[in-house]
């Protein structure tokens, strides 16, 4: 950036060498373009500084997101399906496929809205359990 001020810089001497008076009509036309230019210069400095630093803050924040995916091992793709939390249910009403924790399934105070619709999801355990449940949750007849 320090070439736009030298170039502003030399204009405005050249300016001064040949005597250009803000007196005429030329004058002032030739030095407000020079003050221009030398504020366009400053602005094209500033944006520079701006970007600079906007450049090491997103690089902290990926410095900051590689550390939780270490922390979370969000690249590890060798996780067995048998350790998720979360069962993949669709919306009776929209259709809409949400993800939910499997707790929330078997607690029965709990209410689901769908995301997309408003609608209150109910889930009668047939829903999700079959005769082979693997869930690990307790499903005798709780009458």
């Amino acid at each position: 950036m320090n070439h736009l001020f030298e170039n502003v810089a030399y204009l405005k001497g050249l300016a001064e060498g040949l005597e250009v008076k803000e007196s005429s009509k030329e004058g002032k036309l030739l030095l407000g373009i020079l003050d221009a230019l030398e504020e366009m210069a400053e602005a094209i400095n500033e944006i520079q500084e701006d970007q600079e630093d906007l450049e090491d803050y997103v690089e902290a924040l990926d410095d900051d997101l590689a550390e939780i995916e270490e922390d979370l091992d969000l690249d590890d793709d060798s996780e067995c399906d048998d350790d998720i939390d979360f069962m993949e249910v669709e919306c009776p009403k929209c259709q809409e496929v949400i993800y939910l924790d499997e707790d929330i399934l078997y607690d029965d105070d709990a209410e689901v809205l769908c995301p997309e619709c408003h609608e209150i999801i109910e889930f009668m355990e047939e829903d999700f359990c079959g005769d082979d449940c693997c869930c690990g949750h307790d499903h005798e007849d709780k009458e």
